[in-house]
């Protein structure tokens, strides 16, 4: 056990580059997700025989330009968060795929069978199936292995639980059997088939990628095969604001066929116009069309067509305002994307369940204490879970009481822009 052993003795070493990297400089922090690998570390041990296992890291992602434009082949812009999930993992020399996570059961995967199993549609079985498969049908080498995850990106917190999860489950491919090969993009593909063919949830490409590549990041997904990732150069840190992610507890469960409805629609408005997406067609030609696709589509899908326009000029905007380092300019726009996701795109809250707001609620409040001073807006599919802030470190403290004041403790998420995507740990 040499290599555990020299494993364990470099995590503990809780100021290690790589750490700080990955959570910050934080002392309470670092010390507590160097306790969080030796714990996976240890119950390793117990699974696996294996000398020589890896630990790997993949972030969750916020949403900050472009809301639900990705999958109508738009622009987005989003950034790699320091909320993670880590897995320790080697080979098992076979065809099974065992992971254990933190606080979930245990499943099994045989890759023998790499057809999609309709009783697993849903779960992450399903997803780790449709990765291996599409990875073997690509070219890659797979195998089977053992894993334990501990997953920090809260699942339905909009942060991209789901994506980051499969993301995760590429490097791990990507590095035990693949020498490290397969880079970001190809991975963030392979994982949004897995997810559309498998788990059985239509979704873009976004998660997928800002999970994957790490920074900050413009994805322009105009052909959806090839997506231009462009990395940002912006210091958050330096504009003294902080990035707060609030959970309203709202749940995404029985939300998919709002999330597919927003999709359906903006390409029902495309498809009567001659096209596929959104993207393919003008916001002119949508005006000019308004009293044919009344008819046909009805006024919610013209609605969610004029935002995808909107938001899609937007993150344009929002890019050019960071690079010129026009904060305040780019927070006006954070601000509008909001009022567009709620008037037009119609993903605040579920339309069969009215009485559940918390979204709309959250906002509300953060337009009382930020107005003039901070921006705020929906994250992620909206319809429940997370809405996005940037808040002055001055109000910081009052926004953070306002808003746990309703939703409760810890549920305001103080994060970061981290650079590093879906990537080995190498101590």
């Amino acid at each position: 056990m040499e290599n555990t052993d020299l494993l364990k003795n470099r995590i503990e070493n809780h100021n290690n580059k790589t750490f700080t990297e990955l959570y910050g400089t934080d002392t309470y922090v670092l010390i507590e997700q160097s306790s969080r690998y030796a714990r996976l570390l240890e119950r390793f041990k117990v699974m696996s025989a294996s000398p020589e296992p890896m630990f790997f890291s993949s972030p969750g992602r916020t949403e900050i330009g472009g809301n639900h434009t990705d999958h109508n082949y738009g622009r987005v812009l989003a950034g790699a968060v320091n909320l993670d999930n880590v897995a320790i993992a080697a080979k098992n020399s076979s065809d099974i795929i065992r992971i254990e996570s933190e606080g979930y059961q245990g499943f099994v995967v045989d890759l023998s069978h790499p057809a999609p199993v309709i009783s697993e549609q849903h779960s992450s079985a399903a997803l780790v199936r449709g990765i291996a498969s599409r990875m073997k049908e690509l070219g890659f080498a797979i195998g089977g292995f053992d894993a334990i995850i501990d997953g920090r990106v809260p699942k339905g917190s909009g942060l991209s639980s789901s994506a980051s999860f499969e993301v995760l489950i590429g490097a791990v491919l990507s590095h035990l059997f693949n020498e490290g090969k397969l880079d970001p993009v190809e991975n963030a593909l392979i994982g949004q088939y897995a997810e559309n063919n498998y788990f059985g949830k239509p979704c873009g490409l976004m998660d997928q990628t800002a999970c994957a590549s790490g920074g900050l990041v413009t994805i322009d997904f105009e052909d959806p095969a090839k997506p231009e990732v462009r990395k940002i150069d912006f210091d958050f840190l330096s504009t003294d604001f902080a990035l707060v992610i609030t959970d309203t507890g709202g749940s995404h469960d029985n939300l998919t066929h709002e999330y597919a409805a927003v999709f359906n629609e903006m390409k029902a408005v495309a498809e009567v116009l001659g096209s596929r997406v959104q993207r393919q067609v003008t916001l002119e030609k949508v005006v000019d069309s308004i009293p044919v696709l009344r008819e046909i589509t009805g006024d919610r899908a013209i609605l969610r067509a004029f935002h995808f326009h909107g938001d899609n000029r937007r993150v344009v905007r929002q890019v050019e305002a960071l690079e010129n380092n026009d904060f305040r300019s780019f927070l006006d726009l954070i601000i509008e994307s909001g009022y567009s996701s709620f008037m037009f795109n119609q993903n605040i809250y579920a339309s069969g369940n009215v009485h559940e707001q918390g979204v709309s609620l959250a906002l509300a409040l953060s337009e009382m204490v930020l107005k003039g001073h901070g921006a705020w807006r929906v994250h992620g599919g909206g319809f429940a879970g997370t809405i996005q802030a940037f808040v002055p470190q001055d109000l910081i403290e009052y926004y953070v009481s306002t808003l746990e004041h309703v939703f409760g403790k810890c549920s305001c998420h103080k994060l970061f822009i981290r650079d590093k995507g879906a990537v080995k740990v190498d101590f």
